[in-house]
């Protein structure tokens, strides 16, 4: 399976959310910054490499307010996470420059009256001088904020066409009666079906990116369709997030079309009196974990955290930059379990403990019910991050105060849409305050289109998990089973598998990812090489992908890493769709090729 080189995965996607980096070789380069990978990069991870789009409407914002030669931007989806860029960014640079560093925020002029609403129509620019813009990319990174592909493209072609407009300009005239009102062709219609209320004349709405109208039936349908693609009408993307807060409740499991979905209803969820308003969605799985931190920090005040367990980088680095800081215990032991509660015994207090279940890459399951009798005992929150494990396998949530996924992964499956997820445990101790919390300061900064998707992709999540999970087992049994292989890394294999069980759910399965190393870095990177399937960052994707990812992740601190058990050298697969046979077979191919390194 021979892969372009910066190419999207995957193909011929123009919002991927992977990358190709087919070769050892080649993930080296990347890292390294050499020109004859980084000259072909078309894309990459959002949160790790801007896209084209977004790229074009922040030169396009510079060349209206700025100056191209010496400022650059960076954008969000609303003030309050621009500013918060705004905030990160000034507390880095010389106060000189901090007048340099500006905001301007966007919304619809009074022409549009269509399309979407208006809170979800917010862009906010953060211009600055252009030598600051690593500071700027920490933020991107890190908190997950910046605003999604879809949002850019809709965005550029609004501002291009006079549909959006900088907010100095006086026109945001919320009283107006044809300021947003929704999109006219659902005026008076039922949202569900489309179909008029009654009679009425025809409605008109303007085209994005025109200087025309069309009017209301089979122009506007054929204008979505090619607009949106598959999905849906982009105004149903309020159905669309309550569909899907109620599949991450747990209530909304079936495989049927939207109209059908938001009336099927099975069980009370993953705990009694658990409602889709517990629910949260955010941009990204980064934004969740990174809004959980700050909505705690609202909520109890600002204390340290605790990182329990080799985490996700951007988490760790979340905890550190943003707030107090953090105590950090890598190993996420019963050792580290036995310190932390001497310090609690000693007086020590601690905003919350974040954590994996299990842990990437290794798939550690923390001692999370030992976690949680310290937290009620010593006045702590516990955020537990379920991405790997996802909600159909494991419950973790009655022994968490927050839940947090990254839908981006198994929950969409298609890789070309981010999502975040943050579920409040309704029985938790922190429960009403961060009701409260919310209600006072979270934004849903979701972009409608990539709502409309999310709720698309994830129709068939219960059927994909299932057979992701039977399909892993057997690969990791065959790797298990090879004298080539030195170790597999996968919850059914790992010391901590009793911990995992008591979290497993009745139908649940030990998840699709895995990592696995050899005896030597010459025999990790034939079999890399040789594996026959998609090569990019990310998991949980519908196609099997694989990466170096101790390399990818962490590849300016490897000894740090390797402190922890993680090998340089590892190399992480995430499973997916297809037949037993087949992926075996690509197996083996790989495995052939590391028995002839030593030849």
């Amino acid at each position: 399976m021979l892969q372009d080189i910066g190419g999207p995965v995957p193909p011929h996607t123009d919002h991927a959310v992977s990358v190709s980096l087919p070769t050892w070789k080649v993930n080296v380069a990347y890292e390294e910054g050499e020109s004859w990978v980084m000259d072909r990069m078309k894309c990459g991870y959002p949160r790790f490499f801007i896209h084209p789009i977004i790229q074009e409407l922040a030169r396009e914002v510079v060349r209206r307010y700025g100056n191209s030669e010496s400022e650059t931007a960076m954008l969000f989806p609303s003030p309050k996470t621009a500013g918060g860029c705004c905030s990160f960014l000034l507390s880095k640079i010389p106060a000189e420059d901090s007048c340099k560093v500006r905001v301007i925020d966007f919304g619809p002029s009074r022409q549009i009256d269509a399309v979407i609403s208006t809170t979800e129509f917010l862009l906010s620019c953060v211009i600055y001088p252009i030598q600051y813009a690593p500071i700027a990319k920490q933020v991107w990174q890190h908190t997950g904020n910046g605003i999604s592909s879809r949002r850019a493209e809709f965005c550029l072609s609004a501002l291009e066409s006079g549909f959006l407009t900088d907010k100095k300009a006086g026109i945001f005239d919320t009283t107006s009666p044809r300021f947003c009102k929704g999109p006219r062709r659902y005026q008076g219609r039922d949202l569900i079906s489309g179909k008029p209320q009654g009679c009425g004349a025809q409605a008109h709405e303007f085209i994005p990116g025109t200087n025309s109208c069309i009017p209301d039936g089979r122009e506007h349908d054929q204008f979505i369709e090619e607009r949106f693609g598959r999905n849906l009408s982009i105004s149903l993307a309020g159905q669309a997030k309550l569909a899907v807060r109620r599949r991450i409740a747990g209530v909304l499991t079936a495989d049927v079309e939207l109209s059908e979905a938001l009336e099927e209803e099975s069980g009370e969820g993953r705990v009694a009196g658990l409602i889709e308003s517990d629910v949260y969605l955010f941009p990204t799985g980064m934004s969740s974990i990174f809004s959980a931190h700050q909505l705690l920090m609202s909520a109890r005040g600002e204390m340290r955290s605790i990182c329990f367990g080799f985490p996700y980088t951007d988490t760790l680095k979340i905890l550190q930059k943003w707030g107090p800081g953090c105590l950090f215990y890598g190993n996420g032991s019963s050792e580290d379990l036995d310190d932390l509660e001497t310090r609690l015994l000693k007086g020590e207090r601690f905003l919350g403990l974040f954590t994996e279940f299990p842990g990437n890459p290794l798939l550690k399951a923390p001692d999370l019910k030992r976690i949680r009798s310290l937290a009620d005992i010593y006045d702590f929150a516990v955020i537990v991050d379920e991405t790997v494990g996802n909600f159909l396998n494991i419950n973790v949530l009655p022994y968490a105060d927050v839940v947090v996924s990254s839908l981006t992964k198994v929950f969409s499956g298609d890789s070309n849409v981010m999502g975040g997820s943050a579920v409040l445990n309704p029985h938790g101790h922190y429960y009403r305050s961060l009701k409260d919390t919310c209600a006072r300061e979270y934004e849903e900064n979701l972009w409608a289109e990539d709502a409309v998707f999310l709720e698309r992709n994830s129709r068939d999540f219960v059927s994909r998990i299932d057979k992701i999970n039977n399909t892993t087992e057997e690969i990791t049994a065959m790797l298990k089973s090879s004298p080539l292989v030195k170790n597999v890394y996968y919850p059914k294999y790992n010391p901590s598998r009793p911990i995992y069980e008591s979290f497993r759910t009745q139908n649940g399965g030990y998840g699709g990812l895995f990592s696995v190393t050899f005896h030597s870095t010459a025999e990790a990177v034939a079999f890399f090489d040789h594996l026959e399937v998609h090569k990019g960052p990310s998991l949980g994707t519908n196609f099997t992908l694989s990466c170096p990812y101790t390399l990818l992740a962490h590849y300016s601190e490897l000894k740090w890493a390797s402190s922890f058990g993680v090998d340089f050298d590892l190399v992480r697969v995430s499973v997916g769709l297809e037949d037993v046979p087949d992926l075996r077979h690509r197996v083996q191919q790989a495995l052939n090729a590391v028995a002839q390194v030593n030849k």
